[in-house]
């Protein structure tokens, strides 16, 4: 079968299309055809080495397709079922094994592509509005990356709750920002988003601060918090945050956490229910997902280029 390997980090180049023996699932798993696979930053992150990985390896984690054989004891799924995953190794590759209980069943009204593009995000976006800060009617929040992937759905699903929602975006993303929901739109290459935060919360600050950005935005997102408001610091694209002395949460009683989609589907019945529901809301057209393009497998490394570039405003998907 063909697949991406990494055979040693760096940039795109390293990114190799390649012939692989076929995988044969072992107790517990079964074996994916893939139809569709998102592309996530996490796997810019492997590619590189920022995030070590055993070499040789097949990137990516998120992507759904058709069951095409199981193992052992395996009774979650069966032959022919429509599935998705996400936090899966190896979906970079037209056949893909995983864990029987990590796969998620996909429902008729649901592509597969729809799928690949909405698992990792949208049950990303899912656990930050409900669970690192479960978003009430009438709170404030500020999310950064607001025409991305992820910060587009969690502008979608803060409004859903009933949230005011500030949104950062780049001068070309502002309709984006704008079209997700964002009640003030903020472009970040022009504006001082705390001195906006802060002037259009009368001083109080934010109930919570969602950062994918890091390096450039942390201070100020510390300092758009309100009194025990949450920063929840769960990317960083433009780099890793320096360290800083904890004293500084303690001018408003400020919880910061550095939370990952694992932590939130830890069982089952979790996975399902964070998955279930963005199949739902997307099915009803309550949520919105924008796929920006697709891109043949092979060409993986057109995919990462455009990425790193921050030229996409949506999901990347690869396609076998």
């Amino acid at each position: 079968m063909k697949a991406i390997r990494v055979s040693q980090t760096g940039g795109t180049e390293v990114l190799q299309y390649v012939d692989i023996e076929t995988p044969r699932p072992g107790p517990g798993e079964a074996l994916v055809r893939i139809e569709a696979i998102g592309v996530n930053f996490i796997d810019v992150y492997h590619r590189t080495g920022l995030y070590k990985m055993p070499l040789p390896f097949t990137p990516g984690s998120e992507g759904a397709g058709i069951v095409d054989a199981v193992g052992e004891a395996v009774d979650l799924v069966k032959v022919g079922d429509r599935v998705a995953f996400a936090g899966v190794r190896g979906a970079y590759a037209e056949l893909a094994i995983a864990p029987a209980d990590k796969l998620v069943p996909v429902p008729d009204s649901i592509d597969a592509k729809t799928a690949a593009a909405a698992m990792l995000q949208g049950m990303t976006a899912h656990y930050l509005s409900t669970s690192v800060h479960a978003i009430a009617r009438g709170e404030s929040v500020l999310v950064h990356a607001a025409a991305g992937g992820v910060g587009a759905l969690l502008v979608q699903m803060a409004k859903m709750r009933g949230a005011r929602v500030f949104g950062t975006a780049s001068t070309k993303h502002l309709d984006i920002a704008r079209e997700a929901g964002c009640d003030v739109v903020i472009d970040y290459t022009k504006d001082d988003f705390e001195a906006i935060v802060t002037a259009e919360t009368g001083g109080k600050g934010c109930h919570a601060v969602y950062d994918s950005v890091g390096r450039t935005t942390f201070d100020k997102s510390l300092d758009c918090c309100g009194v025990r408001a949450t920063l929840a610091l769960f990317g960083q694209s433009s780099g890793t945050v320096p360290a800083f002395e904890p004293g500084r949460l303690a001018k408003n009683a400020v919880f910061l956490t550095r939370p990952s989609l694992g932590h939130y589907t830890l069982t089952r019945e979790e996975l399902l229910g964070r998955a279930r529901d963005v199949f739902d809301w997307i099915a009803s057209n309550a949520l919105k997902l924008r796929i920006d393009r697709e891109v043949p497998l092979r060409d993986a490394a057109e995919a990462h280029r455009a990425l790193e570039a921050r030229e996409t405003t949506g999901k990347v998907l690869l396609i076998p």
